[in-house]
This record gives C-alpha cells, sequence and structure tokens, in this order.
C-alpha cells in the first residue's frame, strides 16, 4: 500500500501552525540571549569571557545533538523526537528564566540545546510527511521564512521585552508558546515509519567528541585561546572524526550519513550550504563592527542599515520555494549565489560613513541572492534521501548551516586578528572572504546540474 502523499489541507494547517510555533521559539531563544549577554554577566556576577557560555553551552549542545537526534527519529518516529524536544525545551526555558547563578543559567541552557536540537533535527524531516510531493518546496520555503523572521525580530523583541521587564522574561516567555506547541503536536503531526534499527550509542558518542571538540578548537582560534590547548582539542577532534567515519562506513544506516554521500546531489547540496551559510556570517558578524565603530552609527542605526537582508530573505523565500517545484536546485540556487557574490562586492565599496540608502540597495541584493538559493538548496537535501532516511538528511541540513556559521564567524576573528584592529581593512579582507565563499557555493550549485535530479 503507497504512503500518503503529505495531509489533508486541514490537518496540514494545523501541523503547519505548530511548526511555526516550535521553530520560532528555538530560533528565538539564538538570537535574544546575545543582546542581554551585559545584562546577565552583571547581575549573575560573571565575568564577560565566562558568560560567553551562556551563548556557547546552547551551541555546543545543539552541534553535539543534532545528528544522534535525528537518527533517533528515524529509529522512533520523527514526532516522537519532535514532542520529546520541545517539551525539554519548554522545561529547560523555565530552567533558565529562573536562574539565580551563573553555573544554572549554563546548564539550563545545555538543556535548552538538547531540546532545541530535537526540534531541528527532525522538523524539516516532517515537513516531508507533512506536505504533498507537489508543494514540498513550498513547505521547505515556509521553514526558511519563519527562521528568516525569527532571525530579524529577535533583537528587536529581546530590546522590547527588556524594556519592561528584566532578562529572565527572555526565557519564561517561550514557555506558553511552547506548551501550547506541545499540545497542538500531539494532534496534529503525522505518525512517521520507524526503521527498526537499534541506537548506535558508539556513534553517538564519537559524534559527540568529533563536533564537541573541533567546535571547541575552532571557537578557540576565533578568541585567541590558549595555542597549545586549541591544538589539542583540533589534534582529538580530527582523531575522534576519522575513528568516527571509519565506523560508519560499516553501518547500514549510519548516524554520520556518509551512505547519502555518496549521491552527488546530496554531498554537492550540503558543500554548497556550508560555504553559503559562511558567507552569510561573515557578512551578519563584520559589517556590524565596520558601521559601530568606524562609521560612528548608533547599535540601533546598525541593526537598522543590517535588517534589509533578512528582510527581503521573507518575500524571496516563497517565490524561490514555488520555483524549486518545478526547476532543478543546481540552477535557482547558482542564480542566487551570483547575486549574492554580487552584492557581497558591492558591500565592501561602501564607505563607512555610507548614506542609509546605499547600504539599504546592497543588503536587499544580498537578501534577494541568499534567499533565492535557501529553498531549493533545502528542498535538494531533504529529497535526495530515501524517505525513510529524511531524518539523517534533515539532521545533515541543519549540521551544514552550524558548520558554516561557525567556519564564517572563526574566518572574521582570524582576519580581524591578522588587521590589529584596523576594522576598515578588516572588514574589507573579511567581505572579500565572503564573496570568495560564496561564488564558491555558487560554483558548487552549477554542477548539480550535471547530475540527475533528485525525485
Amino acid at each position: 500500500m503507497d504512503e500518503p502523499d503529505g495531509l489533508p489541507p486541514q490537518a496540514r494547517r494545523r501541523a503547519i501552525v505548530t511548526i511555526t510555533i516550535a521553530v520560532a521559539i528555538s530560533v528565538l531563544s539564538t538570537a535574544i540571549a546575545n543582546i542581554a549577554l551585559p545584562t546577565m554577566a552583571d547581575e549573575l556576577h560573571a565575568t564577560p569571557s565566562t558568560s560567553i557560555w551562556v551563548v556557547n553551552a546552547y551551541q555546543l549542545a545543539v552541534t553535539v545533538s543534532l545528528l544522534p537526534l535525528s537518527s533517533l527519529g528515524d529509529i522512533k518516529g520523527y514526532k516522537v523526537v519532535y514532542l520529546w524536544g520541545l517539551a525539554v525545551f519548554t522545561v529547560a526555558s523555565v530552567a533558565c528564566g529562573l536562574a539565580t547563578s551563573l553555573p544554572w543559567l549554563v546548564a539550563a541552557r545545555i538543556a535548552q540545546g538538547f531540546g532545541a536540537a530535537g526540534i531541528m533535527s527532525v522538523n524539516t524531516a516532517l515537513i516531508r510527511f507533512i506536505f504533498p510531493r507537489a508543494r514540498l518546496g513550498r513547505g521547505i520555503a515556509m521553514m526558511g521564512l519563519i527562521v528568516a523572521v525569527s532571525s530579524a525580530s529577535g533583537p528587536s523583541l529581546a530590546a522590547l521585552i527588556l524594556g519592561f521587564a528584566s532578562w529572565h522574561w527572555l526565557f519564561l516567555i517561550n514557555a506558553p508558546f511552547g506548551a501550547l506547541a506541545v499540545v497542538l503536536a500531539l494532534r496534529s503531526l503525522p505518525r512517521t515509519p520507524r526503521s527498526g534499527q537499534q541506537f548506535d550509542y558508539a556513534s553517538a558518542v564519537l559524534n559527540a567528541l568529533t563536533f564537541g571538540l573541533l567546535l571547541l578548537g575552532l571557537d578557540g582560534i576565533g578568541h585567541g585561546g590558549d595555542r597549545l590547548q586549541v591544538a589539542a582539542e583540533l589534534l582529538a577532534g580530527g582523531a575522534a572524526a576519522i575513528v568516527f567515519i571509519r565506523l560508519q562506513k560499516s553501518r547500514a544506516e549510519p548516524m554520520l550519513p556518509v551512505d547519502l554521500f555518496k549521491l552527488p546531489i546530496f554531498a554537492l547540496s550540503v558543500g554548497t550550504s556550508v560555504c553559503s551559510y559562511a558567507a552569510q556570517t561573515v557578512a551578519y558578524l563584520a559589517l556590524p563592527f565596520y558601521f559601530q565603530v568606524a562609521g560612528g552609527f548608533s547599535q540601533s542605526h546598525v541593526g537598522l542599515l543590517i535588517t534589509p537582508w533578512p528582510a527581503v530573505v521573507v518575500f524571496i523565500a516563497p517565490l524561490s520555494g514555488r520555483l524549486s517545484d518545478k526547476y532543478p536546485a543546481g540552477l535557482l540556487g547558482g542564480i542566487g549565489l551570483a547575486v549574492l557574490t554580487v552584492g557581497l562586492l558591492l558591500a565592501r565599496q561602501l564607505p563607512p560613513d555610507a548614506a542609509f540608502v546605499d547600504v539599504v540597495w546592497r543588503m536587499m541584493i544580498c537578501g534577494i541572492g541568499f534567499g533565492f538559493f535557501q529553498s531549493p538548496n533545502n528542498r535538494a537535501i531533504i529529497t535526495a534521501a530515501p524517505r525513510h532516511r529524511s531524518g539523517a538528511a534533515s539532521g545533515m541540513l541543519s549540521t551544514a548551516r552550524l558548520t558554516g556559521q561557525t567556519v564564517g564567524g572563526v574566518t572574521v576573528a582570524l582576519i580581524f586578528g591578522i588587521t590589529h584592529g584596523d576594522i576598515a581593512m578588516g572588514v574589507h579582507m573579511a567581505l572579500l572572504a565572503g564573496a570568495v565563499f560564496s561564488g564558491l557555493a555558487c560554483c558548487v550549485s552549477f554542477l548539480r546540474l550535471t547530475q540527475p535530479a533528485a525525485v
């Protein structure tokens, strides 16, 4: 008997509302914590260097658990992992909001990160079972739209909350929305096939060691950490990666989807994703320094200058999603990334005291290019995998994004270190590096046109 092709329209709408709430609060939890970090450090009597762990602990927990949880989704069903992730995230958010010390807050953020990973690891896999095949691109575009809106509104929402309440409410506000999403998810999300495989605990440990140590090492490079410690973390992470990959080759359905990387469309799409998110992160990190330090703009003004990029993605993502149901991702992504490359090169020509309109139209070009690439590329990653391996593809999609963001962040930190405080030179070099990342992603995207399309 054939599997149902998505949910009926009414059930689909309920499922979309559920996923919208869950993804929005998980993305916002990343964006809003950064804004209140100085306030948290002051109230919890923590140094700036130790308070960074409020952000790092969350990112580390998400990174090391994405692939194990996506594998668990293939085994136990995506709805089960999603529900548990959402429940853990909601409870951990309350724990964050009640924190009275830095260790308490960091521990709660680790739990919150594990919960967010439960949501992120299988949300795109669920989209594959919620939407019919003919409308899958629109469903995946919807996910990109939610992420873009949440990312763009995060700083403004944080500022609004902090204007009326303490930083604790940045986390406590998640509780009612998380509880509502759990209730809706129980009733609306589809049950999906289960693989019947056993969970691979050895692979889960090696995955945590690989990504955890490499992430810590790269973060140490970016923040000028102890060289011996950074080298030890990178060497240990590399050794764990070698053992991890060798082990995965012996598995029928590996946690790190080396079987899917044998599919050229999947491998090229993941490579495109890593390079493009590196390019975006370079620009998001470098330009605020340029406008605020070199140009003398206020923090709120800088936010307005950058906002057109994610704002344009909100409008472009649905269009590119519809087109991705008809045209190959290699073509759409290649065109979008070529536009992004041009936008970054144009941004590189901006003087630090550029007029508002001169910045806005360049940011809009970048947003058009990124938005045009994002939905088709995500669709290519998820549809390249067999339906029963949708969890692995969904987990790899999020892992590729986080990897690209990490690479972009390290690139900016290294360039700023090399330029010894010359912000203008550092930003120009960083944007050139971003354009190189984007141009490479463009070339990799067009290579997909030589491969058979995924069904």
